[in-house]
């Protein structure tokens, strides 16, 4: 007897449970997250009516690797089973059933099968996808589920929407991996003969004639050699005819289908008409027939007539023996060598030379070595030089040269590589700076001073005059810059003149500038670590060529200089003067230039640089500043202090350098380099202090003499030769020269380069 439904005597659901939550519509399905929908359970996880619970995993074993979802492990993995189905065919007078194979494709990511029937050609009915892919219930009472893994086994019955298929077989990959899943695998059976199928195949077989099928398959042929073309170069001697020439042809011979194409060379202003081809595409036979074949008489096969009939008609058949076949043979490429003939059509074709392509080809396949072109035509006479008129003074030489070598006259070209390598390059200046003075009788023109700058990038060279104070000259620049000609050349001439060049520069040396004499007496470090480091360019500050002169000098003269070099050091130092190696060498005529000289002393010699005041340097460089007006020093300390991330008021000599260079600082390079040079620590710059130095506003220097700006203002320092080279070691010289040995001090501690 049930309890009325009174307050009291109705149980309570909610007891003793503790999960009172809103379900939401996502959840986790083999490792994929997705919409849940419909299938949304009530408050608390529980079903509600008529939902099952369904499993959270795959069915397919856990296994261990990276855990990703099966759409992404299975993805373009599908299972192949092999099966078939019986139809009934009603009202058919040949057949009452019919056998269809079919193949099941059963895709591992999402648990979708497909049916697909291999189509056959004039089959009658519809064929290809039977059921197209998506996921396949079970047969009813359990068409709430669908088709797993473990519902697929061979020699077993499916039902697909009532149609039962047979399973028979597997691929080796579906085998393989249902057997590590654990699926006993049962054996393969064999489909049962389709009456109808065997009836057809009887049909088809009675309608094939008894000879076999003729086929001829070109398009391997095809595949492999489109596009590969043999080339010959050939002629055709037609000089025997009256007004005939000798024809240089081009044969192309293509390897896609074995035609041969052959094209005339016709050359300009030659009195021949421009033909398109010589010959056009097509097999060409060996022999030439004596009356051209009617359409029709050539064809592939051979017909024979049976008999004809008048009330029968007329009867023909394949003639398979091929009786009356015209078998006519055409050029190939095992044909065609150098020095070989072709007929062409009663014209004799004489082969000469081949492309390399043509040499490789032949190579490989019939290893074939020799390739030696066939000479049939005398050597082309050489053509006379061309005479050039004299330079007629107007223009440059290199510009009126050119008007004479065209009917167009073009600008001369100009060495752009050269420009590119030898051009500026940052501090690389790659300019040549030579002080000299001006040889001539006037006392006055005797003691002035000249820089002569050499400009490697286009051999130019320019003349500057440092300002004196009450010489009376005015300074300034003497020669604008530009390519200078040797002295001593005529000038209406037909040959190009000479000019200076890099090499006829050296310390010593005498140039005749616009008819002034200039002797070359010093240069800067730069020039000579530029020559030095190019020796094989610069014969002067080549070492091992300078040594090589003082080995072929006389043993009398080897033995005066180690006598000199011996008495210039009493004390027996190892060490002598400068000036003492110089004049010794001097004196005894080794036949060395002042240059080659400076070279070797500055390889065997102790040398210093110079210390120059950071108080003078920061004083010009607020007069350069004071000069340009320049008044962004505070915006720099900004710029210094935001690069300094760090806050330790030091930064790096490229940032320093740039950031100079992004303010435009109107100082000469080597004196910025000096500079940044003594504020550095390392490779870290004090940039407070260096801009506290060069604050001419906040913290005035004292001024300073025209001289000493001059000395900065100038970018040429010329303290690298003797003022810088105090004292050479002869001993290192004496064994790297003689092989002497030395009981001295070790001299290669102080030998530097």
């Amino acid at each position: 007897m049930a309890l009325p439904f009174l307050p009291g005597n109705s149980p309570n659901t909610r007891l003793g449970k503790e999960r009172f939550h809103k379900s939401q519509h996502f959840d986790y399905s083999n490792g994929v997250p997705m919409l849940v929908s419909s299938e949304k359970p009530g408050i608390g996880g529980e079903l509600l009516v008529g939902q099952k619970k369904k499993t959270k995993h795959s069915v397919y074993p856990k296994v261990q690797g990276s855990g990703l979802p099966l759409w992404v492990t299975f993805d373009k993995k599908a299972l192949c089973f092999e099966a078939y189905f019986q139809e009934t065919v009603s009202e058919a007078q040949n057949e009452s059933y019919r056998i269809r194979k079919c193949k099941i494709y059963f895709y591992l990511e999402d648990d979708t099968i497909q049916v697909v029937e291999p189509e056959f050609k004039n089959c009658g009915i519809p064929q290809g996808t039977l059921i197209r892919r998506h996921r396949i219930p079970l047969p009813p009472p359990n068409d709430d589920q669908f088709y797993n893994i473990y519902h697929f086994n061979i020699n077993q019955q499916m039902v697909l929407y009532s149609r039962t298929f047979i399973v028979t077989n597997c691929d080796s990959f579906t085998r393989n991996f249902l057997t590590k899943l654990g699926v006993i695998l049962n054996e393969p059976v064999s489909v049962p003969e389709d009456p109808y199928g065997s009836l057809r195949e009887q049909l088809e077989k009675s309608m094939k004639p008894l000879r076999p099928y003729e086929r001829r398959d070109t398009l391997k042929q095809f595949l492999d050699h489109d596009g590969k073309v043999l080339r010959f170069y050939c002629f055709w001697d037609d000089t025997e005819n009256s007004f005939g020439d000798l024809h240089e042809l081009v044969l192309h011979y293509f390897l896609a289908d074995d035609t041969i194409e052959i094209q005339e060379v016709i050359d300009s202003n030659s009195g021949r008409d421009a033909v398109p081809k010589f010959l056009r595409r097509s097999k060409l036979p060996k022999r030439c027939p004596a009356q051209m074949k009617q359409p029709g008489e050539i064809t592939e096969r051979t017909v024979l007539n049976v008999f004809a009939s008048k009330n029968q008609g007329e009867r023909y058949m394949l003639d398979s023996l091929k009786t009356g076949a015209n078998h006519e043979e055409f050029y190939k490429d095992c044909d065609l060598v150098i020095g070989g003939e072709i007929n062409v059509w009663g014209r004799i074709v004489t082969i000469t030379d081949c492309d390399d392509f043509t040499k490789d080809y032949y190579r490989s396949k019939y290893d074939i070595e020799d390739f030696t072109p066939l000479q049939y035509k005398a050597p082309p006479a050489q053509k006379p030089s061309r005479l050039m008129p004299p330079y007629n003074g107007f223009g440059s030489e290199e510009d009126s040269l050119s008007s004479c070598q065209g009917l167009l006259p073009k600008p001369p070209r100009k060495d752009f590589h050269k420009f590119m390598e030898k051009d500026r390059r940052g501090i690389e200046s790659n300019v040549l700076n030579f002080r000299a003075k001006m040889v001539t009788s006037d006392a006055v023109d005797r003691e002035r001073v000249f820089i002569i700058s050499f400009y490697l990038c286009d051999d130019s060279i320019s003349v500057f005059e440092p300002p004196q104070r009450n010489s009376g000259v005015l300074g300034g620049k003497f020669l604008e810059r530009g390519r200078v000609k040797k002295p001593g050349q005529e000038l209406f001439k037909k040959e190009l003149s000479e000019y200076f060049i890099a090499q006829d520069l050296y310390i010593g040396a005498t140039l005749c500038i616009n008819s002034k004499n200039f002797q070359l007496l010093s240069t800067d470090e730069y020039t000579f670590n530029y020559m030095e480091k190019h020796a094989e360019e610069f014969p002067k500050a080549n070492i091992g060529r300078i040594l090589s002169k003082l080995r072929s000098v006389t043993e009398e003269k080897q033995s005066e200089i180690r006598k000199f070099l011996a008495l210039s050091d009493p004390t027996n130092t190892g060490f002598i003067p400068y000036e003492s190696f110089r004049n010794t060498l001097m004196d005894l005529d080794c036949s060395l230039s002042e240059h080659e000289v400076l070279v070797l002393c500055r390889r065997f010699s102790e040398r210093s640089q110079p210390e120059v005041d950071v108080g003078l340097m920061l004083a010009v460089a607020q007069d350069f500043l004071k000069k340009k007006h320049f008044e962004e020093l505070p915006d720099m300390t900004g710029a210094f202090a935001h690069q300094d991330r760090h806050k330790t008021g030091h930064l790096s000599t490229k940032d320093t350098r740039t950031i100079c260079k992004a303010f435009q600082l109107p100082l000469p390079e080597n004196l910025l380099g000096g500079l940044l040079s003594k504020f550095a620590d390392g490779d870290e710059i004090d940039y407070y202090a260096f801009l506290a130095g060069i604050d001419w506003i906040k913290n005035p220097a004292p001024p300073v003499m025209p001289d000493d700006i001059l000395k900065f203002h100038v970018n040429v320092r010329f303290d690298a030769d003797e003022a810088t080279v105090k004292n050479v070691n002869y001993t290192a010289l004496l064994q790297d020269l003689f092989s002497v040995p030395s009981n001295n001090a070790d001299p290669t501690a102080a030998t530097s380069t």
